[in-house]
């Protein structure tokens, strides 16, 4: 199979010997400059290749003749508006997400408007979505049929009918009924095919596109699944969670739609992949992990889960039969690319050319096409051309127990020019979120960025984390500042008894909830770090508290089961009330538009400090939100950073 040897391989022992003293200063341009394909797409009949780029302030998608690579139309959209994700619709129409930057991150947020064009580009127009009050969005969006307050999503692109797709449709209120449409993929024109009794409903249908399954949850998080034989019968309750105690999902059907496949939760462990015989609801587990929660695999070009897959750099595949053409297609594709995830991106209609992105801790991906008849496998193009694999940390997988027991997992990424057995200065890397979001087996800019320079760098899945199950996650609940903050602090421990890193020289380092973390590790534990950053940090979670209860009945209901409603115990566990405590030198960065943890959480964490005498740098940058996006941002922010931990840790700074 023909692969690019430099994005497959490890180095070659002369390209690894590399000393601190060759790598004087940290080129930045690999994680600052966007020169990345975002995704491509193979259209169904493989004509064509559809992708989308980043053009500065806004996105564009350009679709290539697949034999030549030669642009056949583009389309570029206004400014600061992006594209979420794309879908060929048809043979010759593509739909596409729109995204905008509304200061929640550091990349667009969907917004939930669907917009299509000609694969020639023509017939371009936005079909549903908030902006279509008007004939022109921005500079050159065509407008819709009307305006609606709605958000709207692909459930199911109808293979077999090449006019139209099934949309899923929220209205903008605090606790949305959901719908799914009919919508033809040219004028925008809908008809409503289902409704469905439970709120914020997701849904999924069977091979010919009958919605079968809705799931969705009521004011009170309660997960409720609902099942219909067919349009036109009558919903069914499968599952309500607080009846049963488990949330099940449905992830799709066999073939002959006699069996669906649910991931459900357990009272304790990993998630399960189960499957339910439609005539009797019998559930029998046919995929489950000691550890790690499954991620559903797919026969290509369809929605028919064929297993499970269970990541990490000794990654497992489990197939609901072992024999299957599938599990020998999945099988040979982990052996053509070692060391790589690889996922099947798109296919064509008939399966035969597939689109494969293969990505590691060290690659942040390539595409290649595969011929299924030819079994050959052909490289299209890196996702980052500035980013050499041969020059980033590998990220070995480390365990540990919590000092209650708990299992805790994680990566620990050290410099490829260290020693085996040297103590490094060490940085402790908590992710954001911080429910649900998960430190992952990828490609991640600021571990890289970090190894540069010099610094070990471990990244802990806490309790409260994604990818271990439901029981791990709820244990996180309520505990910010509490148990979720001493699974950090026993991982640094861990890495100072392993040898792993310099008691002497430790920062912990985090954005949004990690940077809350940040300041609390510097104030729980103030002779373990020697520094602390904190970037577009929550730091005052009354505040907090006062800011998110303004959405809708869930999302105050979240708010008390997740963070908690006890308001001493909420100051006790706010970073800027306990700021007396902080010993260490603090990095405070903020963006003025971030609307998840806005700039006065820094502004109060900034004044707390100084009262306290604690040593303060501060970084504000009024055109960014919650995480910085622009390119002369992202840099200033990097050197200031590697300024930062040079001072206080003796690591390399930024190139100039």
């Amino acid at each position: 199979m023909g692969v690019r040897k430099s994005l497959l391989w490890g180095c070659l022992a002369l390209t690894c010997v590399f000393g601190a003293a060759a790598q004087a200063q940290v080129d930045l341009a690999p994680f600052v400059q966007d020169d990345s394909i975002q995704s491509i797409k193979i259209s169904p009949t493989g004509e064509y290749f559809a992708a989308t780029l980043p053009n500065e302030d806004r996105s564009m998608i350009a679709v290539l003749n697949r034999a030549d690579q030669k642009i056949v139309a583009s389309f570029q959209l206004p400014k600061n508006t992006h594209i979420a994700d794309f879908w060929w619709a048809s043979d010759d129409r593509l739909l596409f997400g729109l995204a905008e930057r509304f200061g929640a991150r550091d990349y667009p947020q969907p917004t939930g408007e669907l917009y299509a064009m000609n694969v020639d580009g023509g017939r371009a127009q936005l079909l549903v979505g908030y902006r279509v009050e008007t004939r022109t969005v921005g500079t050159n969006i065509r407008s819709g049929p009307k305006e609606e307050r709605v958000y709207a999503w692909p459930i199911d692109m109808l293979k077999d009918d090449p006019r139209n797709i099934l949309v899923g449709i929220s209205p903008f209120t605090g606790d949305p009924y959901t719908r799914v449409d009919r919508m033809d993929v040219y004028t925008g024109r809908r008809t409503t095919v289902a409704t469905v009794p439970v709120t914020r409903a997701d849904f999924s249908t069977d091979h010919s596109g009958e919605v079968r399954f809705a799931v969705g949850a009521g004011s009170d998080n309660q997960s409720q699944l609902y099942y219909r034989t067919g349009r036109g019968s009558d919903w069914q309750l499968l599952n309500h969670e607080g009846q049963s105690g488990r949330v099940e999902t449905p992830l799709g059907f066999s073939d002959d739609e006699r069996t669906a496949y649910l991931r459900v939760t357990r009272p304790s462990g990993p998630d399960a992949i189960v499957a339910m015989d439609i005539a009797t609801r019998a559930r029998t587990d046919v995929s489950i992990d000691k550890v790690l929660d499954p991620e559903v695999l797919y026969r290509p070009g369809t929605e028919v889960p064929v297993g499970a897959r269970y990541p990490g750099p000794d990654a497992r595949q489990a197939f609901f039969d072992a024999s299957s053409d599938d599990a020998r297609f999945y099988t040979m594709l982990d052996e053509a690319f070692p060391a790589h995830a690889v996922e099947v991106a798109s296919s064509t209609r008939d399966a035969r050319h597939k689109l494969l992105l293969a990505t590691s801790d060290v690659d942040p991906g390539s595409f290649y096409t595969y011929d299924a008849e030819q079994k050959r496998a052909a490289f299209v193009m890196a996702r980052r051309r500035t980013v050499d694999p041969e020059r980033m940390s590998t990220m070995q997988p480390i365990a540990l127990q919590a000092r209650d027991g708990l299992a805790l997992h994680g990566y620990l990424a050290r410099p490829r020019s260290a020693l085996a057995g040297q103590a490094l200065p060490l940085i402790v890397l908590p992710h954001g979120g911080p429910f649900g979001i998960a430190d992952e087996w990828t490609f991640d800019e600021d571990t890289q960025l970090l190894t540069q320079a010099g610094y070990a760098v471990l990244r802990l899945n806490f309790r409260g984390s994604r990818g271990y199950g439901r029981s791990f996650q709820q244990a996180g609940a309520r505990q910010w500042g509490g148990t979720m903050q001493d699974d950090l602090t026993d991982a640094t421990r861990w890495a100072i008894a392993q040898g792993h890193a310099d008691p002497q020289r430790i920062c912990i380092y985090g954005g949004s909830y990690g940077g809350y973390a940040a300041l609390m590790g510097v104030a729980k534990e103030p002779d373990l770090y020697r520094c602390a950053v904190g970037y577009v940090g929550v730091y005052d979670l009354q505040l907090m508290r006062s800011e998110d209860r303004r959405g809708g009945a869930w999302l105050r209901t979240w708010m008390d089961q997740w963070v908690g409603s006890d308001a001493a115990a909420l100051t006790a566990a706010s970073p800027n009330r306990i700021a007396d405590r902080i010993k260490a030198p603090v990095l405070l960065v903020a963006g003025g538009e971030d609307e998840i943890a806005p700039i006065e959480h820094t502004r109060r964490m900034e004044r707390a400090l100084r009262s306290a005498g604690v040593p303060v740098e501060t970084m504000y940058v009024a055109n960014e939100g919650h995480g910085f996006y622009k390119a002369d941002n992202k840099r200033a922010y990097y050197t200031k950073l590697l300024d930062f931990f040079a001072t206080h840790l003796g690591g390399q700074r930024a190139a100039q």
